[in-house]
């Protein structure tokens, strides 16, 4: 019994050597992919905003109460439209008298070239027979003298009369220079009908004033005024959107900038209208990178007309699409072993062959988050080794793994639950 005992456990011993010997002889278990052939898209996913061409402040350029305010926030208004009016009825009062003042002016102006013109004509007659006449008298009063019938004291009243009326003749011809239609009194006159119309185009505009009106087409977006408030120059009161094209704007992080080009296609998603996929394009990205938050701001505009719930500021989830090959040898990064897995890169793969480890050198192509095309060393059907312990011509068991390429990544998430979001929101 004794014996059997013993060569009992002897046997169970070399049973065991014999096992261990022949699980080192198979090798470890390591886990491998299988390299194929498959379609590999690369897209870069981040949060954007919605804007608006441009936006402007439209207020009050004078002081004054709001009578009426004609539009809501959300409203669309054409250019020239009412948006708000002030109290006005003493810059219509203005109006009014400013326009009467142009009246007066205008008759007078009239009554110069009417009755002054001939009221100064008539005086010019009178002054100059006035004239005549006193030529007239001084002749024969020179005669008188000289025959002595008069003292020459008569001579002298008549040359002073002479004298009197040569004045009032040159007096009367210059009134009636005056009141010709190259004459002061006519140019006096008629710069006072200018200077009242003046005064009328000032009171108008005044007037228009106290209407406050659109700039141009486009949408209210905030509205701070109400009736009966007192308004100043300068203050803002109400806010639009002016109509443009409809603009996404994005901060992406620097570090994904070598994927984005102008004219990739995009697709946009509201949070809130995640069944309503948009078509974009990147319209531009910026020549400089925000220091302070090491992001590049990139615009992308929509292939179609904005459907009406996009709204100013509305975040939005973009993803676009950075690289694709229709079909490309994929390996996964974690089997690239002592390199950088960049574009064009030069790195090594350990391979499963007949049962053992191989050393390859690969060179890559186009990059996603946890896949690389393979351009050059590997073939399809070969096994790549990701996972375990192996060593180059080491004896393994490979155990394959089912793999798919994630073809996403989220370039400006600031933390897992926005990344996830932004995928939930792509339908993910």
């Amino acid at each position: 019994m004794k014996r059997i005992l013993v060569w009992i456990a002897a046997s169970t011993v070399a049973i065991a050597v014999l096992a261990l010997v022949w699980f080192n002889l198979r090798g470890p278990v390591v886990a491998g992919v299988d390299i194929h052939a498959t379609p590999l898209v690369r897209t870069l996913q981040f949060s954007a905003r919605v804007a608006t061409l441009s936006k402007v402040d439209a207020g009050s350029t004078i002081t004054g109460r709001v009578a009426k305010v004609l539009v809501r926030e959300g409203a669309e208004v054409r250019q020239g439209d009412v948006l708000l009016s002030l109290e006005s009825d003493e810059l219509r009062a203005a109006l009014v008298q400013a326009q009467a003042g142009v009246s007066q002016a205008q008759a007078r102006l009239v009554g110069l070239r009417s009755t002054g013109r001939a009221s100064a004509k008539a005086l010019l007659m009178q002054a100059d027979a006035t004239s005549r006449s006193a030529q007239i008298e001084l002749v024969r009063s020179q005669q008188l003298v000289a025959q002595g019938f008069v003292s020459a004291s008569r001579m002298d009243d008549a040359q002073r009369a002479v004298d009197v009326a040569r004045a009032q003749q040159a007096s009367a011809q210059s009134q009636a220079l005056a009141n010709s239609e190259a004459g002061t009194d006519i140019a006096q006159a008629q710069a006072q009908v200018e200077q009242a119309r003046a005064a009328v185009d000032s009171a108008r505009s005044r007037l228009a004033q106290a209407s406050v009106l659109a700039p141009a087409n486009g949408r209210v977006l905030n509205r701070q005024v109400e009736p009966g408030q007192i308004v100043q120059p300068g203050r803002a009161l109400l806010s639009l959107a002016l109509a443009g094209p409809t603009q996404i704007i994005a901060l992406v992080d620097e570090r994904f900038l070598a994927q984005l080009k102008v004219g990739q296609a995009a697709t946009v998603v509201a949070d809130a209208f995640a069944q309503q996929r948009l078509a974009a394009r990147v319209l531009s990205i910026a020549p400089a990178v925000d220091a302070q938050r090491g992001a590049v701001e990139v615009k992308l505009s929509l292939d179609a007309p904005p459907p009406a719930f996009l709204r100013e500021d509305m975040t939005l989830s973009v993803e676009v699409e950075t690289g694709r090959r229709e079909s490309a040898l994929v390996l996964p990064l974690a089997g690239v072993r002592g390199a950088t897995a960049e574009a064009g890169a030069i790195a090594k793969v350990l391979v499963a062959l007949d049962g053992r480890v191989r050393l390859r050198e690969v060179r890559l192509g186009l990059r996603t988050l946890d896949a690389a095309e393979v351009l050059q060393g590997l073939s399809a059907g070969d096994v790549v080794i990701v996972g375990g312990e192996a060593k180059v011509d080491q004896k393994i068991r490979v155990k394959m793994q089912t793999w798919r390429p994630n073809t996403t990544t989220v370039a400006n998430g600031h933390d897992q639950d926005t990344g996830q979001a932004i995928s939930n929101a792509m339908g993910r």
